[in-house]
């Protein structure tokens, strides 16, 4: 496909441009230089399109995890492309590619990581990633098939802190054709990484049944992750004042006034408590993404029995769960 800059702005696209900077008005970015995650995918393409004609002042980085040998290339692409636009652009790597059993999940973690780090060296007041209301709907049904709650199933938040960096999402209410129709109109260069079409991944099996079942309506069910982020973050509000009001973090040892909660409030509650002892012991946060992780913890504590979770022991006294590191097993 050629590459070309848009030099002028068609109807169209000038209508795209004033809704995507609409979007990112709504998200508070103002001001400041902007990193753009471009993988050279048609989405993240897009991005960069509707960027570079809105004019904003942006940086531009590609991640290659080095799982795959044409990833190199693709990030050359981008960058290409970008010195076209007059954007700097960067190719970030980590020095081992992801390993173990989550690939995905270890690869998500070195991507915000190289990304965050590389906002800061730049001046970035956030990272802007091209996730969409199709990526919204996959997710949402990923995270309700392996029985997520609140958190979980809030989907991909359209502003968050990852390491640190503030990380926006404006193009979550577009559909992935809208974003693919962009770059062809425009000429832009882009690339189809063969993961997407791997059904050994869970999202594509996802996609696939959303591609196939007309009656799933991806909006809507973007929609209602929205929705649930909004409750989400209101429980999040409530719970910091809980904490605030309740709790008492004495060195590795917490105490929390929760038996007389909600349970959805005493499980925000004890998650804190758990990953603040661990925290205090060096150790890393557990993963909460399955709502059901916690719920033997606090079926225990309801009956007055002692549980431990995620090397934290969790002992009731009355209304108040004392937390504090579990005794090392003995051999």
């Amino acid at each position: 496909m050629t590459d070309r800059t848009v030099s002028t702005l068609d109807p169209v696209l000038a209508e795209e441009v004033a809704r995507f900077a609409a979007g990112l008005d709504r998200l508070s970015v103002a001001g400041g230089t902007l990193l753009l995650a471009v993988s050279g995918g048609p989405d993240s393409m897009a991005l960069l399109t509707l960027a570079a004609a809105a004019g904003l002042k942006a940086s531009v980085a590609t991640v290659d995890h080095r799982l795959r040998p044409a990833a190199a290339a693709e990030a050359a692409t981008v960058a290409a492309h970008c010195a076209t636009l007059g954007l700097p652009h960067a190719t970030l790597a980590p020095a081992d590619p992801p390993a173990g059993a989550s690939i995905q999940a270890r690869a998500r973690e070195i991507r915000y990581r190289l990304l965050a780090d590389h906002a800061r060296h730049v001046g970035a007041a956030a990272i802007a990633t091209a996730h969409h209301a199709d990526d919204q709907a996959e997710t949402f049904l990923m995270r309700a098939a392996r029985g997520s709650g609140v958190a979980g199933l809030a989907g991909v938040r359209a502003r968050a802190t990852i390491d640190g960096a503030a990380v926006v999402r404006p193009l979550l209410d577009w559909r992935r054709a809208e974003l693919r129709a962009i770059v062809r109109r425009a000429g832009v260069p882009f690339v189809d990484d063969p993961a997407n079409a791997d059904p050994a991944h869970d999202r594509t099996r996802f996609r696939q049944l959303l591609n196939t079942n007309e009656w799933l309506d991806p909006p809507g069910i973007a929609r209602a992750a929205a929705a649930v982020a909004e409750a989400d973050a209101d429980l999040h509000a409530v719970a910091d004042w809980l904490w605030s009001e309740r709790a008492r973090v004495d060195a590795d040892e917490v105490l929390v006034r929760a038996g007389d909660l909600p349970r959805t409030l005493g499980r925000r509650l004890a998650q804190r408590a758990i990953a603040t002892v661990r925290g205090a012991a060096g150790i890393e946060r557990p993963d909460w993404s399955a709502a059901t992780a916690i719920e033997p913890l606090l079926a225990a504590l309801a009956d007055g029995r002692r549980a431990t979770q995620a090397g934290v022991v969790a002992t009731p006294r009355g209304g108040t769960w004392r937390f504090r590191p579990a005794p090392p097993r003995r051999s």
